[in-house]
């Protein structure tokens, strides 16, 4: 688990997504790591310490094109 630093008026989505390219369906595993951090407000107050999880392994889909049957 790795710990980062919110920056001034930064909110939890937009740190999530600075430092790990999380977005919206990452929140409820970064919330569960931080309890009580909700309750700091959509602004995360500068300098707040936020703990995220260890991210899962990627797996990575790849489209396939067929050019002859």
């Amino acid at each position: 688990m790795d710990q980062v630093r919110a920056r001034a008026g930064e909110t939890l989505d937009a740190l999530i997504w600075r430092t790990r390219g999380l977005g919206p369906d990452d929140l409820p595993a970064v919330l569960a790591a931080n309890p009580g951090l909700a309750a700091l407000g959509p602004v995360l107050p500068i300098g707040t310490t936020v703990t995220l999880p260890d991210a899962p392994p990627a797996t990575r889909q790849r489209d396939v094109v067929q050019l002859w049957t």
